[in-house]
């Protein structure tokens, strides 16, 4: 019988529920030695956790995160908060020796990140970084795909996240339902929300970035804040564009804003190589389209993969249904917390760690460094 690992959740939003789900689910189709116990669900807003926890399950409510993480019957943090309260929960969770999953970005800037890659390498607790995309079954598979060699040499890497829920000037700052586009909150906009998942994808497929230049603009200038009611400046960016070099010598090219109108979510990469290409849309997501200089004239063309398939010929599939039944995002989470608990039990790291978020935050800092230089910056470890 599968050991219990009981689960301290901090927050109950999108990404509490998501995580809530994963953790819900991954027992009935994953053969674990760990089996996840939704133990404590923690918040200020009594009303709303609790509302939270009768709804998931957890077995009870804190009030106060400090509580929760100095519980003897937590055995793993899940870090669900706004930015800036990453760090401080992530440092107390690692002295008192909890596993830690923390949602993205790992923190604030490199500094902070610094701090707590310390403090859990110190502890030496198990620890992991919700970039979920990495466990899309297609963008596992076109991982495969490139460390087989199979796209030979590397020259391009293109990527893009689009949104479009802030251009109206009304949408305020702060708060619980808008928190990104506080600074004091969350950093920066477009550049850790969105980018940091491009960035975290590009690092897993192809390699350290070296060098960066950036653009970034704020289209509306000042917000009223949910908290003061006050009209006050935005500090964060609306949207972002930067090019970079690979250590591998490829080129990079992303962007990402809240502003392109009639995207919701428009998540794609494609990477370019001396022998095929590979591209993929989160809007498609359980597909992989592959071209390959190498087939046949007449045939040589855009191939759509169906990442379907068991027998593990594509990623986590042999899992879940019947060859051609597609399953969706939610089951990006299924994946990771199953990958955490696989590693927790063997005493291994289930990317991406601290460390493996903290290069991302690297890249994510030199790019807003370059917005503000005007020049081209360095990226720190690469």
């Amino acid at each position: 019988m599968a050991k219990e690992f009981r689960i301290g959740m901090i927050g109950y939003g999108f990404m509490g529920r998501a995580h809530s789900n994963a953790y819900c689910k991954v027992g009935h189709f994953f053969d674990l030695p760990l089996r996840p116990v939704l133990q404590a669900a923690c918040a200020r807003n009594e009303e709303k956790v609790k509302a939270f926890a009768e709804r998931w399950g957890y077995k009870k409510v804190v009030l106060d995160w400090r509580k929760l993480v100095e519980d003897k019957d937590i055995d793993a943090v899940d870090i669900c908060v706004p930015n800036h309260l990453h760090m401080e929960i992530a440092l107390a969770a690692a002295k008192a020796g909890k596993a830690i999953l923390c949602e993205k970005p790992l923190a604030m800037n490199a500094a902070e990140g610094e701090k707590m890659v310390a403090a859990v390498e110190k502890a030496g607790v198990p620890n992991m970084v919700w970039f979920n995309y990495r466990r899309v079954p297609a963008v596992t598979l076109a991982k495969k795909i490139i460390d087989e060699g199979r796209l030979g040499r590397i020259f391009h890497y293109r990527a893009n996240f689009l949104q479009d829920w802030t251009i109206s000037a009304e949408v305020p700052q702060g708060g619980a339902g808008t928190w990104r586009l506080d600074v004091a909150a969350a950093g920066s906009g477009v550049t850790g929300d969105l980018l940091a998942h491009c960035i975290d994808t590009a690092l897993w497929h192809n390699g350290s970035i070296t060098t960066v230049s950036a653009l970034t603009e704020t289209f509306v200038k000042q917000r009223k804040h949910v908290e003061t009611g006050k009209v006050q400046p935005v500090g964060i960016d609306d949207a972002c564009t930067f090019i970079c070099r690979f250590a591998n010598g490829s080129l990079g090219n992303f962007e990402s804003t809240r502003y392109a109108r009639g995207h919701k979510a428009l998540y794609t990469f494609e990477i370019n190589g001396e022998k095929a290409s590979i591209a993929w849309d989160l809007h498609d997501l359980h597909r992989l389209k592959w071209f390959d200089h190498r087939d046949e004239g007449a045939l040589r063309g855009w191939r759509s993969i169906h990442v379907t398939d068991g027998g593990g010929a594509h990623p986590y599939m042999d899992k879940w249904w019947v060859p051609g039944l597609q399953i969706g995002y939610e089951h990006s989470f299924v994946h990771q917390v199953a990958d955490f608990l696989e590693g927790v039990a063997k005493n291994k790291p289930a990317s991406p760690t601290f460390r493996d978020a903290l290069a991302t935050q690297y890249v994510c800092d030199a790019v807003l460094a370059s917005a503000k230089s005007g020049k081209w910056e360095k990226v720190k470890g690469a």
